[in-house]
């Protein structure tokens, strides 16, 4: 099905479809579960997350939903809180099945997504009838489609050594950096990011001097300072984390108090107000890996970036994944090809596919890779810059900064072994 969605602002493409969304309205939705954070600590970035698969959901729906054999359905989002604990995600995946949702979707957490895929391996083994696939846009710790890959489980960001390993070519590159602090959330993700980018950074640059390492509670440090004036007082000129959500915020923040004048090399450094809290100060100095970024060129994205801009016109609303937009769409594409959203079906036709991202913007494309399920896609590093310099017409959030491209990778030169043994369906 070739469409450009895209192009047009959301409300204009939403009327010039509105007979075949009107149509798809009419027909029983498929129901996809959200089960994230929706509260506690990390709120803000699971609600980023629902914005993000709203629209996503709004864009099929304007064109007239999925197309089955009994006629076109449009989809449907069930957000279910997960408070970010990983007891009430299981809690709500059982009410997901309970209620036949045939797709689940999570990411923030890769200890929550490891607890869910074993969840829904016995679930589906259990329950043949009322099978769900698990969707993952954000759960980046490499196990996940290594040692404990499944069939159910596809993940749509590139997995942390695949990130790290294009952030720490960067810092190779930067002859002025001696001195390394590591520093993460103290379980399965943070804990592997700082021990690999250890690894990883060694490797490449055996001069470097590690001047702390240190992991600290998930969602539960207020106060940032006394890591910070470690950082600053270590000598570090540059930090390297995988923090995310207001881990990663309030960290900045208290790096900014303190004086500290290093880089930061980070995983999602690029918005939930980490620009707005660094300021001028953070200019050439946050460096963030991500699957694409508002600035990444041309007038198919910056057209994309608008129509997001114009459906969430609030400043705090503006953090736009690519990622989620072509889970979304790669999901309806595959029931399509299946004819039905039966989980069995539609995990054989994603597994392999591939995703012509022209359709999103001209944003490259990407490959499901069938061995592992882990989405091969580029990544771009990039830097904060002001907005309105030299290849940053977009700010993050109104904060009067944005990013520029670093280094851009293919999906091939993204690509990365892997050691799944993946079960049959």
């Amino acid at each position: 099905m070739k469409t450009h969605p895209t192009s047009f602002p959301a409300l204009a493409l939403a009327g010039a479809f509105a007979f075949g969304a009107s149509a798809a309205q009419a027909a029983e939705p498929i129901r996809i579960a959200l089960i994230e954070g929706l509260s506690g600590p990390f709120a803000n970035a699971g609600e980023a997350v629902a914005r993000n698969i709203t629209w996503a959901i709004e864009r099929v729906n304007a064109r007239g939903g999925v197309k089955l054999p009994g006629g076109n359905r449009p989809l449907e989002l069930v957000r279910m809180d997960s408070k970010g604990n990983t007891e009430e995600a299981l809690s709500v995946l059982k009410s997901a099945t309970d209620q036949s949702i045939p797709v689940v979707l999570q990411g923030n957490s890769s200890a929550t997504a490891s607890a869910l895929i074993d969840a829904l391996n016995k679930h589906n083994d259990r329950e043949p009838k009322r099978r769900a696939l698990f969707l993952n846009y954000s759960a980046v710790e490499p196990s996940l489609t290594n040692e404990k890959c499944s069939p159910w489980h596809f993940r749509f960001d590139a997995h942390a050594d695949m990130r790290l390993a294009a952030l720490t070519d960067v810092l190779q590159q930067d002859s002025a950096i001696k001195r390394v602090y590591l520093i993460g959330q103290d379980y399965s993700f943070g804990q592997h990011v700082v021990r690999q980018g250890r690894a990883m950074i060694a490797a490449k640059r055996p001069d470097i001097q590690f001047v702390g390492e240190e992991l600290h509670p998930v969602g539960r440090v207020k106060d940032f300072l006394p890591y910070a004036t470690k950082i600053k007082a270590s000598g570090a000129q540059a930090v390297v984390t995988g923090n995310w959500g207001n881990d990663l915020t309030l960290l900045v923040k208290a790096a900014r108090d303190v004086g500290f004048e290093g880089k930061f090399y980070t995983f999602y450094g690029n918005a939930l107000g980490v620009p707005g809290a660094l300021g001028d100060a953070g200019v050439g100095r946050v460096v963030a890996v991500a699957e694409w970024h508002p600035n990444a060129g041309g007038k198919a994205t910056e057209a994309f970036v608008s129509s997001f801009r114009q459906r969430f016109p609030r400043p705090e609303d503006d953090y736009l994944h690519v990622r989620m937009q072509v889970m979304v769409e790669m999901l309806a594409q595959a029931m399509e090809r299946a004819r039905s959203t039966e989980a069995t079906a539609v995990a054989k036709a994603l597994s392999g596919a591939r995703y012509d991202g022209r359709a999103l913007g001209g944003l490259g494309a990407g490959l499901m890779r069938a061995g592992d399920h882990q989405f091969i896609q580029p990544l771009y590093v990039s830097t904060m810059q002001k907005a309105g310099t030299d290849g940053v017409r977009f700010d993050v959030e109104g904060s009067g900064y944005g990013f520029r491209t670093v280094r851009y990778l293919t999906a091939e030169q993204t690509t990365q072994p892997h050691s799944c043994k993946m079960a049959p369906l």
